[in-house]
Formats: C-alpha cells, sequence, structure tokens
C-alpha cells in the first residue's frame, strides 16, 4: 500500500451548536424497545439476507437468531462442538451471502458460519475487538496492537493487507494501541469506515477495497467537543507522567448504511447523521422516555430504521428521520 493516500475530503468542521429545536417544542426523539428480552450483554445485531435477526450476547457461547417479526427462532452454531464456540464475542458481521462473522475476543479467533448455522471457518486473530465482512470471502479486524489501525484476512487465516497508520498519542506503545481502537464498519463496495473511540478530536476514516485512505472526518473545532477533548487530552498527559488513566470515550458508535454509504455517530446521547461526502444531514440526542437518555454503543442502519443497542438497556428502533431537528450550520 501507498504510504501516500489519496485523500477527497479531508476534514469537516462542525460549528456548535448546530441542532435547535422550535422554542417551546418540548418532543423527544424517541426509540421504541425492540427484542425486549435481550439487555444485559448485548454487543451487537445483524440482519441475514433473509430476513432473520442475529444478536450477539456477552458472554453466551452462541448467537442469538430471531425472526422478523422478534420471535427467537434458532442459534449459531447450531450445536456447541469445540472450536465452533464462541468463549467471549465482542462483534458480529454478516455478508451478503448470508455468512456471520463472530469476533471472539476470549478465543483469540474470528469464526465465520455458513447460512445453515455450521462453521466454515477458524481464524486465529489476537483479542479481535471488531469486525466487518468483505468481498471476495476476506474480512478486516481493529489491529492497534500490531501498530495499524485494520488487518484483512482470508478465510485461510492469511494476512492479506494492513490498512491505516496509528495516531502518536502516548510515548508508550501499549497505551498508545489502546487510545487508537475504534469502532469498524464495511458497506456493499468494501469500503472500510474507522471511527476513532478515545481521539481527543473526534475522527472517522473511510478506506477503499485496497486499503487506501480516501476520506477523514475530523471533528476538532467544533465548540461542543472542546471539554471532552481538553479532558481526554488531561488524561493522556496524566499517562505521560506515569499514571493510570480511564481513557475518555469519544465517539461511541458508528453506523454505515452499506448501499447510500450514509454514516451515523453517537457521542454519548447525541447522534449525528452524515451523508456519503460527510455533510451534516439531521442530529437530535436519542431519547428511551421523555426524560431517560440512551447512550448507544452499536448502531445498526436499516433501510427504514435505525436500531441502537445499549448494555444493559437493550436495543431499540428509531426512525432514520429526525423530524425536529434543524441544521443550523453546515459541516462542510
Amino acid at each position: 500500500m501507498s504510504p501516500f493516500p489519496k485523500i477527497v475530503g479531508l476534514v469537516a468542521l462542525l460549528v456548535f451548536p448546530f441542532f435547535a429545536r422550535a422554542q417551546g417544542n418540548t418532543d423527544h426523539y424517541e426509540g421504541r424497545r425492540v427484542f425486549s428480552e435481550i439487555g444485559r450483554g448485548v454487543r451487537a445485531i445483524r440482519r441475514g439476507p433473509q430476513g432473520q435477526y442475529y444478536i450477539l450476547v456477552a458472554p453466551s457461547r452462541v448467537v442469538l437468531i430471531y425472526d422478523s417479526a422478534g420471535k427467537r427462532i434458532g442459534q449459531v452454531p447450531t450445536k456447541l462442538e469445540g472450536a465452533a464456540d464462541v468463549i467471549y464475542g465482542t462483534a458480529l458481521d454478516v455478508d451478503q451471502s448470508g455468512r456471520l462473522y463472530v469476533a471472539d475476543r476470549g478465543g483469540d479467533a474470528v469464526n465465520v458460519y455458513a447460512a445453515d448455522g455450521s462453521l466454515q471457518t477458524h481464524v486465529h486473530v489476537p483479542a479481535p475487538m471488531g469486525v466487518a465482512a468483505l468481498p471476495d470471502d476476506t474480512f478486516a479486524v481493529p489491529n492497534a496492537g500490531n501498530d495499524t489501525l485494520l488487518a484483512v484476512y482470508d478465510f485461510r487465516g492469511t494476512l492479506l493487507r494492513k490498512v491505516g497508520e496509528l495516531i502518536d498519542l502516548a510515548d508508550d506503545a501499549a497505551l498508545n494501541s489502546r487510545l487508537n481502537l475504534g469502532h469498524l464498519a464495511s458497506d456493499n463496495a468494501g469500503n472500510l469506515y474507522f471511527a476513532f473511540t478515545y481521539l481527543p478530536e473526534p475522527t472517522v476514516r473511510k478506506y477503499d477495497s485496497l486499503g487506501y485512505l480516501v476520506d477523514e472526518m475530523s471533528f476538532g473545532k467544533s465548540e461542543e467537543f472542546q471539554s471532552a477533548a481538553q479532558a481526554a487530552r488531561r488524561e493522556i498527559a496524566r499517562a505521560k507522567k506515569g499514571a493510570a488513566i480511564s481513557p475518555h470515550e469519544i465517539i461511541s458508535a458508528l453506523g454505515v448504511d452499506p448501499n447510500s454509504q450514509e454514516i451515523w455517530l453517537a457521542f454519548g446521547d447525541l447522534l449525528l447523521h452524515f451523508d456519503r461526502d460527510g455533510r451534516t444531514i439531521d442530529g437530535d440526542h436519542t431519547y428511551i422516555v421523555p426524560r431517560t437518555s440512551l447512550a448507544p454503543s452499536f448502531i445498526f442502519v436499516e433501510p427504514d430504521r435505525l436500531l441502537l443497542g445499549s448494555d444493559p438497556l437493550g436495543i431499540y428502533e428509531f426512525s432514520r428521520v429526525i423530524p425536529t431537528a434543524r441544521v443550523l450550520y453546515p459541516s462542510r
């Protein structure tokens, strides 16, 4: 991969407050709970091409399957059989043929299951924190512990390429790797999206199917994020003096429409929606009842809705359109 990636759109500057409601408007962008038996331990949800939903709950050894009406109909793997088991799943994805990819941090592996629930391949990957299905029997995982952001493997476990450079945030290599963790997604064209969880200036990168950086969205000049960024930098400065730190989570969730390439980002309970070029469409704070906010840890984008999840609150359905939001300042 060339060390000089092409960058189409480098920086998106957001000026806050760029969302406002009409004075006296008390409406909320509120979600409705779905899959009501799912709560504590929920990690991810995906939908297969036949309409069934796959839900990952840690530390369960299986992925639960539900029909479109929310009724549980099965599990993956269909039988517990050694290598097919999930020890501690952290993420999952489904490709266009219906194969299921499970990142098993506890098992140091990515398991790929066929559409019938049988184990297709078991690939050794050190402590994978995420997984994204790609075309041509390949997949990507975060790779910050090995000096790059992402790594792409085939089903034989061959490392095909490393993608993305780490950002230098700390002199200690282990701490720097930790601070470069993030949220991973892909689209149907094979592009990869990576949102840094702890980077003080909120940043999302988009890489093409060959691993080249094609876009970067950064919100470092946004007034709304300045206090969080300053707190994150203070923690990093404390680490340089040898103190134990608890990194501040900046971006809490990432969702991508696999067809339109629209992007949703969660900053705690603030959900922002962008088009494929990084321009702001809308956004609002997310609630599950009028006075209870929801800070999602994952976002699953469907053609007609969003599914936002949080441990232990469960999974909630939100509209893709945020009718009460009004963009005051464009992001680009």
